[in-house]
């Protein structure tokens, strides 16, 4: 029963997500080649590594615009209208939830709670918070990113 069930010892990934962290500051984006070598170099298996790299909503395996959209779909945020943001945000870049617009300026995506639900709706552009969102806000906010 050599290799069946055998699980690599905790010590081995205990560095994972910061080297995940660190690759995709460096490039923008974790690439496959990065998986691969942290697979080799920390003895994981490539779809584990690739799991963690996936799982992650701050981590990508694809490349992402310069500003990086994130609206929160929390319950409190999604009471207080995110929709409505999320379709604002959508019709004032013209890209759908997962794009990324033609000339690489903004990507848009939604994430779990951020710890802004006293100011809901709210939503992150790359580490900068944005709440009390509304349709004419998004407008002004995503002006002062181009």
């Amino acid at each position: 029963m050599a290799g069946k069930g055998v699980i690599t010892p905790q010590k081995d990934r205990s560095d994972l997500i910061v080297r995940l962290q660190e690759a995709q500051q460096r490039y923008g984006y974790v690439p496959e080649e990065v998986i691969r070598a942290l697979a080799d170099s920390l003895n994981i298996p490539v779809h584990e590594v690739y799991g963690v790299a996936s799982f992650y909503s701050f981590l990508s395996t694809r490349p992402l615009g310069r500003n990086v959209i994130r609206v929160c779909k929390s319950l409190p945020c999604y009471l207080k209208s995110a929709e409505m943001i999320m379709e604002a945000v959508q019709k004032e870049l013209g890209i759908g939830l997962g794009e990324t617009t033609p000339d690489g300026r903004f990507t848009f995506q939604l994430t779990n709670c951020i710890g802004l639900c006293d100011h809901a709706p709210a939503m992150l552009i790359n580490q900068d918070t944005h709440v009390d969102l509304t349709p004419e806000k998004i407008k002004q906010i995503l002006k002062s990113y181009q």
